[in-house]
């Protein structure tokens, strides 16, 4: 408790909760990127996934509680800072700081409404159920090749998600950074080889995610 008392030990929390949830998107497009070697790739990571069973929903909750905390002091930092930062060095705090320091807030906010729908589209399975085709013999299991790719079809959710994404972008190039720095592996030499290597991070992510809706868009994975 007394760590959420001080803005140090929000900020601790912050770090710890971002390099989980930054673990976590690594993980997970690694598991995407089985799309890559067709149908039976695919399909035998969400297999082993769903034999799991409920061990796969608790860990979803884990991240979600993660990242809600994530978020909440995030929010509270950016407050606290603004309160105490004079509106004449604004504009100085803007230029240092970078529109992704800048954007935290916004970029953290939108990707959390965009996670309530990617597991609405492709893990609750709310949205457009025209896609989900169950496996024969499958014990309940859609075939995950054909929900993604059914579900890239439109050119929609391909906008949401590449939107989503550079958002991911700008998040990982600022916090990727802010992480070490929290920690105090970062100094004032050292700042902009961190800054550098967080974008190169970020864009990764972003080529990594976004490749899979745009090469099923466009006909390159069907």
């Amino acid at each position: 408790m007394q760590l959420t008392q001080s803005s140090v030990g929000r900020k601790i929390i912050m770090a710890v909760t971002g390099a989980m949830l930054f673990a976590f998107v690594c993980v997970h497009l690694l598991g995407n990127s089985s799309l890559f070697f067709g149908s039976a790739a695919i399909n035998a990571y969400a297999q082993k996934l769903h034999s799991l069973g409920p061990v796969v929903w608790i860990f979803r909750l884990v991240m979600l509680g993660l990242f809600a905390v994530h978020i909440i002091f995030g929010v509270q930092l950016t407050l606290e800072n603004k309160a105490a930062t004079p509106d004449k060095n604004v504009q100085v705090k803007r230029l240092k700081t970078g529109f992704a320091a800048e954007t935290m807030v916004i970029s953290g906010l939108a990707l959390a409404i965009f996670v309530v729908y990617h597991l609405l589209h492709f893990t609750v399975r709310v949205t457009n159920p025209e896609i989900y085709v169950p496996i024969e013999g499958g014990k309940g299991m859609v075939d995950v090749f054909i929900m993604v790719t059914h579900g890239f079809q439109q050119l929609l959710p391909v906008m949401i998600y590449s939107i989503a994404m550079l958002l991911l972008f700008l998040h990982v190039s600022h916090g990727f950074q802010s992480l070490f720095q929290t920690i105090g592996l970062s100094n004032d030499r050292t700042l902009p080889v961190m800054g550098n290597l967080s974008k190169l991070v970020g864009a990764v992510l972003l080529v990594g995610y976004v490749s899979i809706p745009l090469l099923i868009l466009f006909g390159l994975i069907r």
